[in-house]
């Protein structure tokens, strides 16, 4: 008889996934009504942009988060890349664009931190796939001895 180990699926890589596709969408969005107009207030187009284009790459890095923890869901290196992925683009690239378009200024400090979150969240993605796991590569067994113990031939 055969023993079925059940699994419990993980709900995190599809949110991700949700999120990501739901940030792309926003980076579209935003980069057209950025393209449409002269809807800054006192920002230069050169940091709008540089916050879209930031936006619309973690977005694909969201996105890219949840598929891969579909088949490593126990993996809280990608949970932790993922997190640090949606916080950077909340304090980087939508914070820019609030300071922007409605000149908020009251979390204008917290900008590096999100662009610290990019990165840390791409060294946590790399992290996720650098370390050793049981399950990778082939597993090398030695040749069985011959039964005389003689191991010379």
């Amino acid at each position: 008889m055969e023993h079925l180990q059940q699994t419990t699926l993980q709900p995190w890589p599809k949110w991700f996934i949700a999120m990501g596709a739901f940030m792309a969408a926003l980076s579209v969005i935003a980069s057209a009504y950025a393209s449409h107009g002269n809807s800054l207030i006192g920002n230069s187009p050169a940091m709008v942009q540089a916050s879209l284009n930031l936006l619309q790459f973690h977005s694909i890095g969201l996105i890219l988060v949840g598929i891969l923890g579909q088949s490593r869901p126990s993996e809280k290196r990608l949970l932790a890349a993922g997190v640090l992925f949606l916080l950077g683009c909340l304090m980087f690239s939508i914070n820019i664009l609030i300071r922007a378009w409605y000149d908020v200024q009251t979390f204008r400090s917290l900008v590096p931190w999100g662009g610290t979150c990019f990165i840390l969240g791409w060294l946590a993605f790399a992290l996720a796939y650098v370390r050793k796991s049981p399950q990778t590569g082939p597993q090398l067994k030695p040749p069985p001895a011959s039964e005389s113990g003689d191991q010379t031939h």
